[in-house]
Parts: structure tokens; sequence; C-alpha cells
């Protein structure tokens, strides 16, 4: 099997006996973000790693509108498909470069994403919580952009998505009703969009904090769930997590610890001991996205090490 066949099977309830299946993921710079040289750089990563799949990194800018007064929202911007695409000409690139080979999916910020880069984190936090009528409409319109987003890029041939959410974190909000209320709907509206993409990563994303629950994500659709293994001050091992979503986990390794500090050497150590703790279909991967200064020879020893070489 190539690698697009591998991780297919894997979704299918297929565990090839002595490879997992693994993928890493970090930010290129600002002079990858668009054009030929984002899918250069895309192909020489995946290349040089001998990851799993093709996971375009999300790096256009989102639109901008000053939001101080809950009115404002009404006025957050609306994007168009002509506004997509740079994102979609890299998905295009990729798809046409590696399609054959391997699955081609978009990092996809969730539309809380998208309105916290509008307002800031204190400004919306207080609206969600003081003007929640007038607040929601901003979600409203990053949801249609999202969705715009989505459409153009599964016209130009991608498997599907890593869909982040964010808004559940435990310091947000003080308690889980405003995300489950306000923000989760607006997550799913997305999910409703993209469910039937061939192969889609749930990314519960602690990249801002981390979470004493993940119960309210139990329902989230996605093929494979990535999160933090510790929850609540405690931690899971990657056999745990399986079983809780009751699907392929992807993780299993810090972003920030032995991936960016330490030695090849030191990463295929770290890598056994994850996969000893690993379920049968497991995909070994960071617990999100992992510093640009990350050197890939570290990646390609982890992956390296659990395909078996």
């Amino acid at each position: 099997m190539n690698k697009r066949e591998l991780m297919l099977s894997l979704i299918d309830g297929g565990a090839p006996a002595g490879y997992t299946p693994a993928a890493f993921f970090l930010h290129f710079g600002p002079q990858y973000s668009e054009g030929q040289a984002a899918i250069d750089r895309h192909l020489q990563f995946f290349r040089h790693t001998g990851m799993d799949f093709v996971k375009v990194q999300f790096e256009q800018e989102m639109p901008r509108c000053a939001i101080a007064s809950p009115a404002d929202w009404a006025r957050a911007p609306r994007l168009t498909e002509e506004e997509c695409e740079p994102t979609v000409r890299v998905v295009q690139g990729l798809v046409e470069a590696a399609g054959r080979e391997a699955l081609v999916i978009l990092t996809l910020y969730s539309p809380f994403m998208w309105v916290r880069h509008l307002a800031g984190e204190d400004v919306l936090g207080e609206h969600l919580r003081e003007h929640p009528a007038q607040a929601v409409k901003g979600l409203e319109i990053s949801t249609e952009n999202v969705l715009t987003l989505v459409r153009a890029c599964k016209r130009a041939g991608v498997d599907g998505f890593y869909a982040s959410t964010q808004g559940g974190e435990a310091f947000r909000f003080g308690g889980a009703h405003i995300f489950e209320r306000l923000v989760k709907p607006t997550d799913l509206a997305a999910w409703d969009e993209i469910g039937a993409c061939r192969f889609n990563i749930l990314h519960i994303c602690d990249y801002e904090g981390a979470y004493d629950d993940l119960s309210p994500f139990l329902d989230y659709p996605g093929h494979v769930v990535n999160c933090s293994l510790e929850v609540g001050g405690k931690r899971m091992t990657p056999r745990e997590a399986s079983t809780l979503f009751g699907r392929p986990f992807m993780g299993g390794m810090e972003r920030k610890g032995i991936l960016a500090t330490g030695t090849p050497a030191e990463v295929r150590r770290a890598t056994q001991a994850v996969l000893a703790e690993a379920p049968p279909r497991f995909i070994l991967a960071a617990d999100c996205t992992v510093p640009g200064d990350t050197p890939w020879d570290n990646l390609k020893a982890a992956i390296d090490t659990a395909h078996g070489k």
C-alpha cells in the first residue's frame, strides 16, 4: 500500500503490523506562506520526514476589523472565494504533486478562533458573557467565512481537514456554559460541511491552555482525534484516549519536549516509550504544532522509529 491507501485502511479498521503511521507539523515562516514557495516547502518537509500524509498549514491572513463595541460584530468582514485563493492554490498544488501517493488535508481554524483574531481575548470574552446576542453575529459571520474556505478547498481536491477547536479550555468563561451554548454549535456547523470528506482529524487545541474535561468533544465527528494527553491534571495513555473517543488517536508526544530539544537518539527512545502505550490503530504525532525551529531530523527520527526502521 502507498501512504494514501495505508491511512484509509487505518480509519476503516486496519492496523498494519510493524508500522505505525506518523506525522508532525510546523510553520515554515513567512517566506513560505503562499504560492510555489509554500508548495515546495510542504513537499520538502513531507519527503524529508517521511510522514504519512500531507498537512497544509493555514498561513493566509484572516480578515481584519477593529471590534470595540458589541454593535461592531454586525460589520465583521466576510471572506469571498477570491480572497481564499492563496490557500486554495497551495492545496491544489499539493494535491497535484502528492495526492496520488498521500492524503492531503488542510488546517482548519474554528469560527471561534477567527473571531478571537478580530477582537482579542479580553473583548471577545466580555462580549460573549455580557452581550451574547450581538457577539453571536460575529460567530455567525466567521462560520460562513470558514464554510467559504472549506467549499473552495473541497473543489480543489483536498481529502479532508485538520479541524481545530478552541473555546472549551479550563481558563475560559468561568465554566463550560458559554462554550456549549455559543461556540460549540459553530464548530459543528463546520463539521456538517466537512463531514463527507474522506479523512478528517478532530484537533482539540490546548495551545492557549489546558482542559479539565474532554467530554464536550466526545460527540464531535472526525475519523481521528488529536489532543494533549494531560487533562484535568492527569495524564492519559494513547490507548486510553483512543478508548475514550472510540476512534484512532493521533499524538503521544509533547510539542515542546524531546522533539524540540533532544537529539535524534533521545527522540527515538522517547518514541519507543510512546509506542509501548499505543493502541493498535494509532498515529504518532505531537499534541499540537511543534515549534518552527524544531530540527527536521528529530521528526524524521520519530517517524522512522514508528515505521519500524
